[in-house]
């Protein structure tokens, strides 16, 4: 105990008899204060969250006391603006003349910037007064008494009523022997064993917690095991989503490769049956071609036919013209008119004869072509 002469430890918990000792081993109050602290805390006459002006989130909310009477929000908001993006500020006014108490409450919009603040701000002059800065312990300190009911923490010397355990005023190290069973019989929290630290060392406001709702605050080196184990259950939690990401990058990648695969396969269908077409429009194509070809060969046939018919004709009509031509010099004249009549019928006749050839000739062809 010798080496923690000079040490200091902080409150978790509050309790009004331990709040008015120096040390924390006191069973009996000392002063009026404390006793009516007592009695409001054993009857439950004091609920620290039914204050109706008590609004925004504890754990980003700062409490800041010793301000200057003359100081407004306003001047709260731009001095407390360095250390964050200010939500809301509440100066704690008189209920009848309207004047400042000195203490403030102030919302930051994150709990980062608020431990930033109760870091940096604790101490800091505001409008020539130098302010204290501590976190919500009405909401997030147990068992919570207000000075105006005896509590509280701090406090003047020249009024008597001293609190410890806050951080301004910390408890000091045990000067005398630890009375256990007295203070476990009053339901006080027995000084800390293993805990100590130095007066210059800035405790930890409490942290929030997702399970319980409020958690007393901790220390330094628990802070430090804390971080560590938030860090790697952070790296725990990355390490998943990234092999989740991974998984459902390849799940995307391969539904992508089968919709290409998919995609390839109906172009490679589209060709194929674009080829066919086009092989079944060549197909055509040659079969009219041919069909053209032959109709062709068959009228140029017929009209070679035509063509040797007629000049079969000419040459039987121009020899036929001959033959009358010698008789008709050689007749005489009652001859001449028998043989006349005789040849002109004949000469008739044979002219019929082959007009009939020549139109069962073309019919003939006509039906040949139908038939094909």
């Amino acid at each position: 105990m010798n080496a923690n002469v000079n040490a200091v430890w902080y409150g978790e918990s509050y309790h009004p008899i331990q709040a008015g000792s120096i040390d924390g081993t006191d069973v009996l109050p000392h002063d009026n204060a404390v006793y009516r602290a007592l009695i409001c805390s054993s009857a439950g006459l004091y609920d620290p969250f039914g204050d109706p002006k008590l609004i925004g989130d504890p754990y980003c909310t700062l409490f800041v006391a010793r301000l200057s009477h003359h100081t407004h929000e306003t001047a709260l908001t731009q001095a407390m603006s360095k250390y964050g993006r200010v939500k809301n500020i509440r100066l704690v006014r008189d209920i009848v003349t309207g004047a400042s108490r000195g203490y403030a409450f102030v919302e930051f919009e994150s709990e980062r910037q608020m431990r930033r603040a109760y870091e940096d701000a604790h101490h800091s002059i505001i409008d020539g007064s130098e302010v204290i800065v501590d976190y919500n312990r009405q909401q997030l300190m147990p068992g919570w008494i207000p000075r105006r009911l005896g509590g509280g923490l701090g406090g003047k010397k020249e009024s008597g009523q001293l609190r410890f355990g806050g951080r301004e005023r910390p408890f000091k190290a045990p000067l005398r022997p630890i009375p256990y069973d007295e203070l476990k019989r009053l339901g006080i929290p027995p000084p800390p064993e293993g805990r100590y630290m130095s007066r210059f060392q800035v405790p930890s406001p409490p942290r929030r917690r997702k399970n319980t709702g409020d958690s007393p605050p901790r220390h330094r080196s628990s802070d430090r095991e804390d971080t560590h184990s938030r860090h790697t259950s952070n790296n725990r939690e990355e390490q998943d989503s990234r092999s989740r990401h991974r998984f459902q990058d390849r799940k995307d990648s391969h539904s992508r490769s089968m919709h290409e695969d998919s995609g390839h396969y109906q172009q490679n269908s589209m060709t194929r049956h674009s080829s066919k077409d086009r092989k079944e429009k060549g197909s055509r194509s040659r079969h009219r071609s041919r069909d053209s070809e032959n109709v062709k060969s068959m009228h140029g046939d017929e009209s070679k036919d035509r063509a040797d018919y007629e000049e079969n004709l000419e040459l039987r009509d121009g020899s036929k013209e001959r033959e009358r031509r010698s008789h008709k010099k050689h007749r005489s004249p009652a001859e001449g008119s028998e043989k006349n009549r005789h040849e002109h019928y004949k000469h008739h006749r044979g002219h019929l004869y082959d007009r009939e050839r020549s139109h069962d000739h073309i019919n003939r062809s006509k039906s040949q072509d139908s038939g094909y």
